[in-house]
């Protein structure tokens, strides 16, 4: 029985890249829609469930996409509610490429890096900033760092966090170079996760820090995030400091992709999201 998949994606135009990846994760069929709501998902979703019963509900699964993260979230929770009884299919959420992307920078800074007792700073305070944060407090940080511009931003973000989470982020304010420096000045761990083309962290700032370990940048888009880093940094060492950059990441975060996608037609039960990714990521990663 065919490999099918139901591509849900919020932005008008379901995303060609998930398409992609899906295909080569093993995908036999790809149904894509866009412009889905929490208000319009439920058909679409019933016509996975009801088509195929028993064990070969395996063979069927949902990937939930889009620009808009908290768009998607909410499809995810309308996606479940649709479901009854054992009569589901697997579902993964990935919007933006948030979840995946986090869970391959926690993993590439800690790719032979013990994470205990140290402090991290992440410098953005958008989805793939705060899934990154979660993962790095689960594996034992002493202390991370989530950073706006605007303080006021941050800490609503880390409230939000602690309402969903019941995690403990601090948060942070980057609006010049020179704060940036102080935050880095007690820091083992940096992180870059700011808008494409847009330096967040200067390099007299990181090379300024006696205690800065790793560095880390998502951003593969001239200028980078992080000033002095090259996108292939793949654990470069520079100025006694451990460097990934965005392409080095992106490598990691297709098969993280790739993986999770694989892994939904090994059952019909799993919600693969910001929790439960990073898991697939680290048993990649231990391969």
């Amino acid at each position: 029985m065919k490999k099918l998949l139901l591509h849900l994606d919020t932005d008008l135009v379901p995303s060609a890249f998930d398409q992609a990846v899906a295909y080569d994760a093993g995908v036999d069929n790809i149904m894509a829609y866009g412009g889905v709501t929490r208000d319009n998902v439920t058909p679409h979703v019933h016509g996975m469930i009801f088509t195929r019963g028993g064990k070969n509900l395996k063979n069927s699964a949902i990937f939930i996409g889009g620009s808009n993260v908290p768009a998607s979230e909410l499809v995810g929770t309308a996606v479940k509610k649709a479901f009854f009884g054992p009569i589901r299919v697997s579902v993964m959420l990935d919007p933006n490429g948030s979840n995946t992307t986090a869970a391959a920078i926690a993993r590439k800074v800690m790719h032979n890096y013990d994470i205990t007792g140290k402090k991290v700073v992440i410098l953005g305070a958008g989805p793939v900033g705060q899934r990154s944060a979660l993962y790095f407090l689960k594996e034992g940080a002493a202390e991370v760092i989530i950073t706006s511009r605007s303080l006021a931003r941050a800490k609503a973000i880390t409230d939000q966090m602690k309402e969903a989470y019941d995690v403990d982020v601090t948060p942070g304010q980057s609006r010049s170079d020179e704060c940036v420096e102080t935050l880095l000045k007690d820091a083992h761990v940096a992180i870059a996760t700011g808008p494409a083309g847009v330096c967040i962290l200067p390099k007299s700032a990181w090379e300024a820090s006696d205690t800065l370990e790793v560095i880390a940048d998502v951003n593969a888009v001239p200028p980078l995030g992080v000033e002095g880093m090259e996108v292939m940094d793949n654990g470069t060492e520079k100025n006694g400091k451990r460097l990934y950059g965005a392409i080095a990441i992106g490598n990691f975060k297709m098969k993280v992709h790739r993986g999770a996608v694989s892994s939904l037609f090994e059952s019909n039960d799993q919600f693969l999201d910001e929790t439960t990714i990073y898991d697939i990521a680290s048993k990649i990663d231990s391969e």
